[in-house]
């Protein structure tokens, strides 16, 4: 499928319905996270080809869901050292031609960490923010991420993926806004103060 305006094909309809259903339930954070939705829905209405098909570029955007994992009682983020990209990033992956994305996380959270995936009660299986990143690197592309929230105690989590990650590292809200953006993805920091204000907001409701 193309992004020439031809209409879709019933079977490429229903999870690109979901993909626009799953971006209107994010309330944007700023006028970035505003910008790349837009963008986002305007690429999937499109009918362009929004998963991949072929490492590590093609199509050159595709669809990624990453997911945070939060230690809810000590307040603690997971981040891992991620081999290729050299920075400290959530875990996830690419989204599976016509997997459900919430699905790739179940998948993805078992294959990287070796747990079952905890929804937030923040978010439930839905994104809580959405990102549109240009890669760095040999095979630069464009990156649609979803980012989920997952809830899991920090020592339940006792091995990684070892391919894919060189270390995994907790860190408070407030030691990922200490971290250099050269060290992490770049939206992590947005990412973090748009949770900061959600947990504020729960524990004072």
């Amino acid at each position: 499928m193309t992004s020439t305006g031809h209409s879709l094909t019933e079977h490429d309809d229903q999870p690109r319905a979901r993909l626009l259903e799953l971006l209107g339930a994010i309330e944007p954070w700023d006028d970035l996270e505003r910008t790349h939705l837009k963008t986002a829905t305007q690429w999937i209405g499109s009918g362009a080809p929004v998963y991949r098909v072929r490492k590590p570029d093609v199509p050159a955007m595709h669809l990624v869901s990453y997911f945070v994992v939060l230690d809810d009682t000590s307040g603690r983020l997971l981040l891992v050292a991620h081999r290729k990209a050299g920075l400290w990033l959530p875990a996830g992956g690419h989204v599976e031609p016509e997997e459900d994305p919430w699905a790739a996380v179940v998948r993805e959270c078992r294959e990287e960490l070796g747990i079952q995936a905890t929804a937030s009660t923040i978010t439930g299986e839905l994104p809580f923010f959405l990102t549109v990143t240009e890669t760095r690197g040999q095979g630069t592309h464009t990156d649609v991420s979803l980012w989920y929230l997952l809830n899991a105690e920090a020592d339940t989590i006792t091995s990684y993926d070892q391919d894919e990650f060189d270390a995994i590292r907790w860190l408070t809200a407030e030691h990922v806004l200490e971290e250099s953006d050269e060290l992490l993805d770049p939206h992590m920091h947005r990412f973090t103060r748009k949770l900061q204000h959600a947990r504020a907001g729960r524990h004072c409701g």
